[in-house]
C-alpha cells in the first residue's frame, strides 16, 4: 500500500468519527464524548496530511502547531463560560482566516487552473472573507467592545448592493481571466468588508442565530477550499458543518418564529417602549426574605436561566439553592429555550458545569404544559425569552415568538439589577403582572442570600 492510500483511508475514518462525534454532541450526556470522538478525528486528520509528503516545510508546520495549540490550551483555561459565545465567534473567523491563506497560497503558487478551479476559489475567498469580518464583528457585539444594538447608517442598503454587485462583476471577470491577481485581490478586499456590513445592522437579540449562520459559513469555506487544493477530508467535513449549521439557524429560527433572511436583515433596531394600561402599573419588589418564605411552602419551582446568569456567575449558587429545595420536598426543574443567552446551548453547558443534573433541564415545548401547576417560577437574567408580548402585541417586534410561559405560574420571581431591557431592547410586559415580584441585585448575590436562609432555618 503506498502512502496516498493510507492518507485516503485515514481521511475517511476521520470522516466517521467526525459524523458520529457530531451525533453525540446532540445530548449534554453524550457531548464530551463526542468532543473527544472529534477531536480524535482531526488528530488522525492532521497526521495523515503530514505524511502524505506534499508538506514543502515540516519544521514551520510544527512551529505552527506549537504556537497554535499553545494559544488554544490557553485561551480554552483563561475564557469564562461567559466568554464562550464570542470564542465560538472568533474561532469561526479563524477558521474562515485559515481557508483563505489556505487558497490564496494555491492561487500564488499553482494559479486558478481550469475554469472548475476558479469558481470554487472565487466562492472560498468570498465566503471566507465575509465570514472572517462578519465574526469579528460578532466577536466584538459579544464581548460588548462594540455595541450590541444593531448599527445603522444612511445609505447602507445602497453600499452592501454595491459590494455585493462590485463582488458578482468582478468574479465573473475572475472567472473568465484567472490569471488577474489585482483582481483575485480586489474581490478578497470587498469581501472582507461585506463581511463588516453584513453583521453591524444585526441587533444583540439576533446574535445567537448569526454565530450559527457563520458556522455554517466556515464549514461552506472549508469546503470550497477542498475543492480547490483537491483534499477529500476538506469536502466531506466541511459539508458537514456547513448543513449542521444550516440546519440549527433553521431550528433557532423556528424557536423566533422568524426566517434567517427576516434576522439578517431586519434586526431588532430600537428599543420598544409599552404604551397602554401594562406601562401604567408598577412593579412590585420582594425581599429575600419573604421570597424565602414562598419558596419553603413551595411544592414545585422552575428556574428559568438567561445570559444574566452566566454574567453574575451564578450557576452553582442555583445548584446549592435547587439541593436545598428538594431537601425540603419541593420538585425542582431548570427550563431552557432555545436561544437563552448568546449562543445555542450556552445555557446547558453553564448549569452543566455547575454538575445539575441533566434530568431536570427540559425544554421549552416540555416545560410549558406544566407551568400552569407550578407554584413558583424562577427567573435569573431571562428576559425576551419568557415576554409575554409576544403572545398578543402585534406591534411587538417579537410577536409570534414561542416563549417559556413563565407568568402562567402562581407566583414569578425575577432577579435583576434593573428594570432595564434585554438584549433585544425590548420592555418586558411581565414585570407589571399582579403575580410578578421583583428581587433587585446581583442575581449571584440574591440566590446566596436565599441559600444562606435555608441553611439558617435548618438550624
Amino acid at each position: 500500500m503506498n502512502i496516498e492510500f493510507i492518507a485516503n483511508l485515514a481521511y475517511i475514518v476521520s470522516s466517521i468519527l467526525f459524523a458520529f462525534g457530531l451525533k453525540l454532541l446532540g445530548s449534554p450526556v453524550s457531548a464530551r464524548k463526542g468532543n473527544i470522538l472529534s477531536a480524535s478525528g482531526m488528530f488522525l486528520a492532521v497526521l495523515a496530511t503530514l505524511a502524505s509528503g506534499h508538506i514543502l516545510s515540516l519544521q514551520w508546520i510544527l512551529i505552527g502547531i506549537i504556537i497554535g495549540a499553545s494559544l488554544g490550551a490557553l485561551v480554552a483555561f483563561k475564557a469564562a463560560m461567559t466568554q464562550m459565545p464570542e470564542m465560538i465567534a472568533l474561532l469561526h473567523g479563524c477558521g474562515a482566516l485559515a481557508s483563505v491563506f489556505v487558497d490564496w497560497t494555491s492561487y500564488h503558487v499553482h494559479g486558478a487552473g481550469d475554469m472548475t478551479n476558479s469558481i470554487t476559489l472565487y466562492l472560498s475567498i468570498v465566503i471566507g472573507g465575509l465570514t472572517f469580518t462578519g465574526s469579528a464583528i460578532a466577536w466584538g457585539k459579544l464581548s460588548e467592545r462594540l455595541p450590541g444594538k444593531a448599527i445603522l447608517f444612511t445609505g447602507q442598503k445602497i453600499v452592501n448592493f454595491a459590494i455585493i454587485a462590485s463582488i458578482l462583476i468582478l468574479g465573473v471577470m475572475f472567472i473568465m481571466n484567472p490569471v488577474r491577481y489585482d483582481l483575485f485581490l480586489a474581490i478578497l478586499a470587498l469581501s472582507l468588508f461585506f463581511g463588516i456590513f453584513l453583521v453591524i445592522p444585526i441587533g444583540g437579540a439576533d446574535m445567537p442565530v448569526v454565530i450559527s449562520v457563520l458556522n455554517s459559513y466556515s464549514g461552506v469555506v472549508a469546503c470550497t477550499t477542498g475543492f480547490v487544493i483537491h483534499n477529500t477530508l476538506l469536502i466531506v467535513v466541511g459539508s458537514i458543518v456547513g448543513a449542521n449549521g444550516i440546519i440549527l439557524s433553521i431550528i433557532m429560527c423556528k424557536a423566533m418564529n422568524r426566517s434567517i433572511t427576516n434576522v439578517l436583515f431586519g434586526a431588532f433596531n430600537t428599543v420598544v417602549k409599552k404604551q397602554g394600561v401594562v406601562e401604567k402599573k408598577e412593579a412590585k419588589s420582594i425581599s429575600v426574605e419573604d421570597a424565602f418564605l414562598v419558596l419553603e411552602n413551595a411544592k414545585s419551582v422552575v428556574i428559568i436561566p438567561g445570559y444574566g446568569l452566566a454574567v453574575a456567575q451564578a450557576q452553582h449558587a442555583v445548584r446549592e439553592l435547587g439541593e436545598f429545595l428538594e431537601k425540603n420536598g419541593c420538585d425542582v426543574k431548570y427550563a431552557i429555550h432555545p436561544v437563552a443567552g448568546r449562543m445555542p446551548g450556552h445555557m446547558n453547558v453553564l448549569l452543566a458545569e455547575a454538575n445539575i443534573s441533566y434530568d431536570q433541564l427540559m425544554e421549552m415545548d416540555a416545560i410549558n404544559p406544566l407551568m400552569e401547576n407550578t407554584d413558583v417560577a424562577i427567573i435569573i437574567g431571562a428576559n425576551d425569552v419568557v415576554n409575554p408580548a409576544s403572545r398578543h402585541d402585534k406591534a411587538s417586534p417579537i410577536y409570534g415568538m414561542p416563549i417559556i410561559n413563565a407568568d402562567k405560574a402562581k407566583t414569578v420571581f425575577v432577579l435583576k439589577r434593573s428594570m432595564a431591557t434585554g438584549f433585544a431592547g425590548i420592555e418586558n410586559e411581565l414585570f407589571y403582572y399582579d403575580n410578578t415580584r421583583m428581587i433587585f441585585g446581583d442575581a449571584k448575590q440574591t440566590v446566596q442570600a436565599l441559600v444562606a436562609e435555608f441553611k439558617s432555618g435548618q438550624h
